[in-house]
């Protein structure tokens, strides 16, 4: 059975202009032509009218949600007419049978959705000292997750699709999770306790998991998206923010969900962790690899940090507030 499949990108700058063509472009040449192609620009009026002038042949659509990515998404699945919602990243382009890879998911009706295999593509080159088990830092696919296809606790973000009929009955993002820079942590004007990055993917396989029971979400190794990562994401100061924005979403996620669940995937990923920190000391010793005993340092710093974020949320961060009307189903 041939799935009719909408794919819906999210932008909300004007400075990834190129970056969002590229990603629009691979969407238009996949070997399973999407019934669809819908871009929701996030609360940018000048974005808005670009893209309506020099896009042809998708549908631009304004987020008339909350701002941020939970709303965007909301906005264009809402509005999208596809069997499956495919998600992508406005900083990321396609491989050519990406859309086919995650349509074969769904052969299984249990399939509840299905994300592919995220490939850095670095705007310089990788830094010597970062380690690839936190390529969830700048949003992809990281030692440790699955080299083939195999049941996941969560897709990832910037490649995933998700049934509409689980959307549907889920309410969609929640959308006090997703990223949004302008609009942090109400609770509080201290930037430690401001939470910035999404999570808003977590939330809902957690919730789809929980109120769909036999629901499984699938890591398809063959779907592949390459994402872009600017030189900013390259920055040590990037990095230990990011792992301790990490923690805080992580404490917000068990304070939604019992830490059980919540932190499933999170123990399984301290054994990576362990092993990476061995594998790259030996080769420090062994090769005489000096770059590698940075990797360590960074695994076990950006650890710390994650840990630190996870003690203040736990402490100082209150549940996130409830979903908003068109959410309410089974939160």
């Amino acid at each position: 059975m041939v799935h009719k499949i909408s794919v819906v990108i999210c932008a909300y700058t004007e400075k990834r202009w190129q970056e969002l063509v590229a990603a629009v472009a691979s969407v238009q040449c996949q070997t399973l032509v999407p019934q669809e192609i819908v871009l929701v620009i996030d609360h940018n009026p000048a974005l808005l009218q670009r893209a309506r002038e020099q896009l042809s042949g998708i549908t631009i659509l304004e987020n008339a949600r909350a701002k941020g990515l939970s709303g965007a998404r909301n906005s264009g699945w809402t509005c999208a007419q596809g069997e499956i919602i495919a998600f992508l990243d406005d900083d990321a382009v396609a491989e050519p049978d990406w859309l086919e890879q995650l349509a074969a998911c769904y052969a299984d009706p249990t399939v509840a959705g299905a994300g592919g295999q995220i490939v850095p593509l670095w705007e310089q080159h990788t830094p010597a000292w970062f380690p690839e088990e936190f390529n969830w830092v700048i949003g992809c696919t990281y030692r440790g997750m699955p080299v083939k296809q195999a049941r996941i606790r969560n897709v990832i973000g910037a490649n995933m699709s998700i049934r509409r009929t689980i959307l549907e009955a889920l309410g969609g993002f929640r959308e006090s999770f997703g990223c949004d820079k302008a609009n942090t942590n109400a609770q509080s004007t201290l930037k430690w306790l401001n939470h910035y990055a999404g999570d808003e993917e977590t939330e809902l396989c957690i919730r789809g998991s929980q109120q769909i029971p036999g629901s499984v979400w699938l890591y398809a190794a063959m779907a592949i998206v390459h994402h872009r990562v600017s030189l900013e994401r390259t920055h040590w100061k990037y990095f230990l923010w990011r792992c301790y924005d990490e923690g805080l979403g992580k404490a917000s996620l068990t304070k939604l969900h019992n830490a059980t669940v919540a932190l499933s995937s999170e123990r399984a990923y301290m054994q990576t962790l362990s092993r990476g920190i061995v594998r790259n000391l030996l080769d420090t010793f062994l090769h005489r690899d000096l770059n590698k005993i940075f990797r360590a340092s960074a695994i076990l710093v950006g650890l710390a940090a994650a840990a630190a974020g996870y003690l203040v949320g736990s402490i100082y961060l209150r549940p996130s507030r409830p979903a908003t009307s068109t959410q309410a189903v089974g939160v």
